[in-house]
């Protein structure tokens, strides 16, 4: 059987595509920083350019990505630092307020379960002196038990650690260099097929711009409804937990679970002694569950799923098939994939309609 120049060519690409694939499969542990590093440098190398224009080529590549780095670095430790006042709060709190909320929960639980033929006994008493001890705990125990933990989770701490300083250093050099790095990919494409690549990579860029967009509107938007709508509940810590919720969601589900826990802990704290518990579990359900169906059914489908032109259905896919494959940097680059995978189908499509195999 004789194959065509054509089949020949689509059974090399199909080759290459195959073991690309098997490599980055068996590798994907160790590419997850640089994969990590390079959407990062994607979003933020047109800030870079932005400086260069600027500064009309008198200010350094060098230090122009020196400092958008150091800008993107210092704003996303602002969000995470938004927890430090929240915890400063709330730990003393907790400490003192624990032997009642404990009570509550005690007098609550028992006759609810009592309901379903549940009886148990709790012992309040040795329950909070276990959990004020770690509470009132001095830094040595802390530090003590800190070292325990990471010897146990040696391999996950460092894995923590040296991604932490991998990824800065990798998105480093990747900006400094990111035209050359682009130029040189470019010249693998064979000459005879530039012309198409270049106008594909020009198309997913424009999708990717209008993703980053509306991530950027649906991070914004999601921030003033989590600190309106807990304020509006009377909680003092609303501004900086629906800050950190609404900014946080960029990471989907950990943005929420952890704004989540939050809000939780602090009205437990806030609200147990006066309106009891039911009111803030009231709080919770209603602000968090509202804003999950506001986020997953209208913001995220409509600013960011319509601009790449992602069904619904197929951003929640996204979400999930990349997750399942690549854990949490695949839910972490679902959408800007799918996206760039949305302009291959849509050209591959384009020929199929244009092929005799359609037309027959």
């Amino acid at each position: 059987m004789q194959f065509t120049a054509t089949q020949k060519r689509l059974a090399a690409w199909a080759l290459i595509a195959l073991a690309f694939g098997i490599v980055f499969w068996q590798l994907k542990a160790v590419l997850a920083p640089f994969v990590v590093a390079g959407v990062m440098a994607y979003a933020l190398n047109p800030v870079v350019n932005w400086l260069d224009d600027v500064g009309r080529g008198r200010i350094p590549r060098l230090l122009a990505v020196v400092v958008v780095e150091l800008l993107f670095f210092m704003t996303v430790t602002g969000v995470l630092l938004l927890v430090v006042p929240i915890l400063a709060k709330e730990l003393p709190l907790m400490r003192d307020q624990l032997p009642g909320l404990l009570d509550a929960a005690n007098q609550s639980l028992k006759p609810w379960l009592a309901q379903f033929g549940v009886h148990v006994q709790f012992d309040a008493a040795s329950l909070r002196a276990f959990v004020l001890k770690y509470l009132n705990a001095n830094f040595e125990d802390v530090f003590s038990s800190l070292i325990v933990s990471l010897q146990l989770g040696g391999s996950v701490a460092f894995a923590l650690i040296g991604n932490a300083i991998l990824i800065p250093v990798a998105l480093f050099y990747l900006l400094l260099e990111w035209d050359d790095f682009m130029a040189a990919l470019r010249t693998l494409v064979p000459p005879r097929l530039r012309e198409g690549s270049d106008s594909f990579f020009q198309e997913a860029d424009e999708v990717l711009g209008q993703y980053l967009r509306g991530q950027l509107l649906v991070m914004g938007l999601l921030a003033v409804y989590y600190s309106v709508a807990l304020g509006l509940f009377g909680l003092d810590l609303a501004l900086p937990i629906g800050v950190f919720t609404g900014l946080a969601v960029f990471v989907p589900y950990l943005g929420f679970g952890v704004g989540l826990v939050l809000a939780t802990l602090a009205g437990l704290l806030e609200f147990s002694a006066q309106s009891g518990l039911g009111y803030t579990f009231a709080m919770v359900g209603v602000v968090y569950g509202l804003g999950q169906l506001l986020e997953s059914f209208f913001l995220t489908p409509r600013l960011v799923g319509e601009r790449i032109g992602l069904h619904p259905l197929a951003v929640i896919f996204a979400l999930l098939a990349f997750g399942q494959v690549l854990g949490f940097v695949g839910v972490l680059i679902a959408l800007p994939v799918s996206a760039v995978l949305l302009v291959a189908i849509r050209r591959i499509q384009q020929g199929y309609l244009a092929s005799g195999l359609y037309k027959g």
